[in-house]
């Protein structure tokens, strides 16, 4: 589904050149769910934000469902951005004056026509997601795991085919976290393609494939 072929990304920050991703070759399947981990300064915002289309690597190919996104002009890429790829993050991203129902409907703004539905949608994923009688509660009425639910449930509204998830847990206690990592659980299983970056072991074991990341170069690929 998605392939990165010999990547580089490097930054200039004070003077000097910093090499945020070395020479990365990595293939993930459609239906895969995969765990990005390493140190800070590892590389996994830098690997996080090519794989969703918010950065452009600075030599080498990223192929999604075989399209180079290099050579795709900006409408096209927002569309991959928007359309085939789901975002979850660490910060929840929830606008504090609109109810969860209007966060969850959020990813219609980019779109002239709308997906049959997708109101309808917005309320199944908010069940889906245990949230069935909070949307009409704004943001700062949920608590943090809640929060991330409804994050899930916006990211999920258009049928991503790949969930990017961003330190998901990483604002969470214990058992909220435990809550997320089982809705995650749940979408992988659904069939849906999952890619999660994290620097927490207990939280990269969910995931049957596991890549370490260490300056910038991938330090270990790890099937369970």
């Amino acid at each position: 589904m998605i392939e990165l072929q010999q990547v580089h990304r490097t930054y200039a920050m004070s003077g000097q050149t910093v090499h945020a991703l070395v020479a990365v070759d990595v293939a993930i399947t459609a239906g895969e769910f995969v765990a990005v981990t390493g140190p800070s300064g590892s590389g996994k915002s830098s690997l996080l934000n090519i794989l969703g289309c918010l950065d452009r690597p600075s030599s080498g190919r990223y192929l999604v469902e075989g399209r180079d996104v290099a050579t795709l002009d900006d409408e096209a890429s927002s569309d991959i951005r928007n359309r085939r790829i789901g975002f979850v993050f660490q910060s929840f991203h929830l606008l504090p004056r609109l109810s969860v129902l209007e966060n969850v409907l959020l990813p219609l703004r980019f779109h002239r026509q709308p997906p049959a539905g997708a109101h309808e949608r917005a309320r199944e994923l908010l069940d889906r997601v245990g949230l069935g009688d909070r949307g009409d509660h704004r943001p700062g009425e949920l608590s943090g795991g809640q929060m991330q639910r409804a994050a899930i449930a916006r990211a999920l509204l258009l049928q991503p085919a790949l969930l990017l998830a961003d330190e998901p847990t990483g604002n969470l206690d214990s058992k909220s976290a435990a809550d997320v990592l089982g809705l995650i659980d749940e979408v992988h299983k659904s069939g849906q393609t999952v890619v999660l970056v994290t620097h927490d072991r207990d939280v990269a074991v969910h995931a049957p494939r596991e890549i370490r990341l260490h300056d910038g170069r991938i330090e270990a690929d790890v099937r369970r």
